[in-house]
């Protein structure tokens, strides 16, 4: 039988299972852990009281995680992107409330966190995601340990995968001659021509408008970008950070690209009649919305695969821009305005791989400045004697 004890004092009892059964009061209501063995009962007990003393009160314990996420979802809404809170809603919908939703605050533990992580990579889902998973029951709960609906948080003592940043990979000249052949008279000639010549981002890309093209000054102005997903024509939002919102100047074979592009698309236009909707978007789809990212995604591969290069990601074409103008001499500073880093020490950081390759010609032509050239006076030439030097007149005394 346990032993009755006061408000925040604990008791400690065996169950018929052989298992040791922890429970302490706290404010009328019961908490209580179920362990393997004597000690580890008496462990969380510990824990717990210690925990009372610093200002644990137990409310909320009983909440469901489903209703507690859904608390921490708002009051994130105006403190990250909103392409971030989308994808945390996304997560907590597809990925979590389906198996923790019912699951009181109080029950998470770190064996039943840890087996989460490990079904979702056992039936494929991928490392990224999973780590996403962490990273909110990571921060909820420790949101729910300062409010005090528990004592501790259980993601802690769990391990997720690491997650691996895809290989950076990027197209020699030779390739880039031969996909800039393989996409000519295709519906994504100049989509592509831009992703290699500039290195706009995906995003960015399907969100260009027209009305961002200065043909007299040949300027592009990158103002926006393109949801990865979008509700009642709600297709754009502001750029990742501050230096995305930029001009950048185009050269002429591009804005030729452009200006033929423009009247394909205009003969598109016409075929469509009322089917087309206006949105004043230089790549979008058939009928005038934005292009979905999976169908250009699709349409690329099938090029790449068909001209017989060797697979990369459309991104891979930013990093294919960004390697082109180094590799060429084009200073950081330029690079990093065209490709929209806040600072050159992202695009240094992304790409100072690319730069030692260039340090041989930097270093003979920093040595062609500062060597002192020394002249070879002939055997046969003589000294002008000082009487000769002197009675040279000064035109200009």
């Amino acid at each position: 039988m346990a032993k009755k004890r006061g408000n925040n004092e604990g008791s400690i009892y065996k169950l018929p299972s052989g298992s040791w059964r922890a429970q302490i009061y706290i404010n009328g209501q019961r908490l209580g852990k179920t362990r393997k063995s004597k000690i580890e009962a008496q462990k969380w007990l510990r824990e717990t009281l210690g925990k009372i003393d610093q200002g644990y009160t137990a409310d909320g314990s009983n909440t469901l995680l489903e209703v507690f996420l859904n608390e921490w979802l708002t009051s994130k809404s105006n403190a990250i992107k909103k392409t971030t809170w989308n994808l945390y809603e996304c997560v907590i919908r597809n990925h979590i409330n389906p198996h923790f939703g019912k699951i009181k605050l109080s029950d998470l533990s770190p064996q039943k966190i840890q087996s989460l992580y490990n079904n979702k990579a056992r039936y494929g889902i991928g490392d990224r995601t999973i780590c996403v998973i962490h990273t909110i029951l990571n921060s909820s709960l420790n949101k729910a340990v300062k409010l005090g609906a528990i004592h501790t948080n259980p993601v802690q003592a769990t391990t997720p995968p690491v997650y691996e940043t895809p290989e950076m990979q990027a197209y020699s000249e030779h390739e880039i001659t031969q996909l800039l052949l393989a996409v000519k008279e295709t519906s994504i000639e100049a989509l592509v021509h831009m992703a290699i010549t500039i290195g706009l981002r995906q995003s960015e890309i399907l969100a260009l408008k027209w009305s961002d093209i200065d043909w007299a000054r040949n300027t592009l102005s990158v103002q926006r970008q393109l949801k990865r997903k979008f509700e009642n024509q709600d297709y754009f939002s502001s750029l990742k950070t501050k230096s995305g919102k930029r001009t950048i100047t185009l050269g002429i074979n591009m804005t030729d690209k452009l200006r033929e592009h423009h009247r394909r698309q205009s003969r598109i236009k016409s075929e469509t009649g009322d089917r087309w909707i206006e949105n004043d978007l230089i790549f979008p789809s058939q009928s005038g919305t934005p292009m979905n990212q999976r169908n250009l995604l699709r349409k690329f591969k099938m090029i790449i695969q068909e001209s017989g290069l060797r697979e990369i990601r459309f991104h891979d074409l930013r990093h294919t821009a960004a390697s082109l103008m180094l590799n060429h001499g084009i200073t950081p500073m330029i690079v990093a305005n065209r490709l929209g880093h806040s600072k050159v020490s992202v695009t240094l950081d992304t790409y100072g791989h690319l730069l030692p390759g260039m340090q041989q010609e930097m270093a003979d032509y920093i040595d062609g400045l500062v060597t002192p050239i020394e002249v070879e006076l002939h055997t046969n030439c003589t000294r002008i004697p000082e009487k000769e030097k002197t009675s040279v007149e000064d035109p200009y005394m």
